[in-house]
């Protein structure tokens, strides 16, 4: 039987981080992921989700131009496009390999099992270790209902060899948004379908109710109040049965994806034979994102029941926050900054801190910006139809809890926004800031 000091669950940025920074201070590290290492976000979620809508945004702005000095808008090539994001790919998995060699960190390539509290079975070996940390990230929830194997995975589509020519996607959530629009701006016939009345039910609804705009504007059929109860295969396309309060409909599509979220991937590791103490949204964890029944257990990233959103940054300040405890003892409690979330759609829709509702709850004395700027010269010279903003200010301390943003590039004017929050940078202080002109960050004084 292998010993280690750590060892961890999960190849992704939180237990990259944690492997790393352990060895570097003389701890002996093993690390498994029974998928190639890397993560989601790496190799099958955000970086090469960015690589394709890459290629959308050049199409989008040549559609917005034309006739103000652009003439053809050009097509997108679906095959060179994915041949491009696969150089981001290929190249990731023996990149950090090679570096856990390089910091003396054993691999292992299998799923893990716990067979007591201090101890894992990894493949045909058993792993025994002081301290083992559950990283595995989360993965598509299971549909289900009658033929929900049918359904592909958002992996699934950022693989396609071909595009079809109609998708449906089950959920409305980002990821069903941002890949409709990709699909949809490659020529393909859209459908969403979510059960809720409001897609998108974590963002602040003033902003999403334009990008529901924008959406169908794009020819996405967008059905809500609709609960998927069946697919079946119908020759060589599917039919996927949507019921209603009323009355069952019917939808067809070449393929399906599964994007009614993603749970955390715990569910397998065996947690009861560890007295490890886990929900249906992770596993529990302290301040210290030590497990609340466990104390050897550590857990970070989204297979943690944390207040942390499930974003890259936020695994990778959990895994920093994780490793330092291993290293020093439990000294260092988790603490989240703003944190800036984006919906990757054209246009883009960004939020940070609280919505207007929150800060309502917490009974703030809030000021409320609320505007649509299509005439704002930034909106007028890139010819967008949707730019639109909300701010959320503490008229007592004049300073900004939250901003929700939808328009061109407000996921570089969000971050802005972030830093002005973390740091409790007074409204007029940034009203009197000087900011390059014209810029998108220009319009920011005029946002609060």
């Amino acid at each position: 039987m292998k010993e280690y000091d750590v060892f961890i669950i999960g190849s992704g940025m939180a237990g990259m981080t944690i492997a790393n920074k352990c060895a570097s201070k003389g701890l002996s590290v093993g690390i498994t992921d029974e998928l190639p290492y890397g993560g989601t976000c790496a190799l099958r979620g955000c970086d090469p989700k960015k690589v394709i809508i890459g290629a959308t945004e050049v199409r989008d702005f040549a559609k917005r131009l034309k006739g103000s000095g652009i003439d053809t808008i050009p097509k997108v090539n679906w095959k060179d496009i994915m041949d491009f994001k696969q150089t981001f790919v290929d190249e990731m998995p023996p990149k950090i390999e090679k570096g856990y060699k390089k910091n003396g960190i054993d691999t292992f390539h299998s799923s893990a099992k716990f067979i007591s509290q201090n101890t894992l079975q990894i493949g045909n070996e058993k792993i025994k270790a002081k301290k083992i940390v559950i990283a595995s990230g989360s993965k598509p929830r299971v549909l289900e209902f009658k033929g929900g194997h049918f359904a592909k995975s958002s992996s699934d589509f950022l693989n396609l060899e071909e595009l079809p020519k109609s998708l449906l996607f089950i959920g409305g959530g980002y990821i069903a948004f941002e890949f409709a629009h990709i699909a949809a701006r490659c020529g393909a016939e859209v459908t969403i379908v979510h059960r809720g009345s409001n897609p998108l039910e974590n963002f602040e609804q003033d902003i999403v109710k334009h990008l529901v705009s924008a959406t169908k504007e794009l020819g996405i059929n967008l059905i809500l109040n609709t609960e998927v109860t069946a697919i079946e295969k119908v020759d060589n396309h599917y039919r996927v049965n949507g019921k209603s309060a009323d009355k069952t409909e019917y939808y067809e599509a070449e393929a399906v994806f599964n994007s009614a979220g993603r749970p955390p991937a715990i569910f397998d590791l065996d947690l009861e034979k560890a007295d490890i103490a886990f929900t249906k949204k992770g596993v529990s964890v302290n301040e210290y994102m030590q497990n609340t029944s466990n104390p050897i257990i550590y857990s970070a990233g989204d297979a943690a029941e944390s207040d942390g959103l499930p974003l890259t940054p936020v695994a990778v300040l959990e895994g920093h926050t994780v490793a330092s405890n291993i290293i020093k003892g439990d000294h260092k409690k988790i603490s989240y900054p703003p944190m800036p979330t984006v919906v990757f759609t054209l246009p883009t829709m960004a939020s940070v801190g609280f919505t207007e509702s929150k800060a309502r709850e917490q009974d703030y004395n809030i000021r409320v910006n609320y505007k649509e700027v299509g005439k704002w010269f930034n909106a007028k010279r890139l010819n967008v139809a949707e730019y639109v903003f909300k701010t959320i200010i503490d008229e007592d301390t004049q300073t900004i809890l939250g901003a929700h943003l939808i328009g061109p590039h407000t996921e570089e004017t969000i971050n802005l926004f972030a830093m002005a929050i973390k740091t409790k940078m007074k409204v007029n202080d940034i009203r009197t800031m000087i900011f390059s002109y014209p810029t998108l960050a220009s319009d920011i004084p005029h946002m609060i």
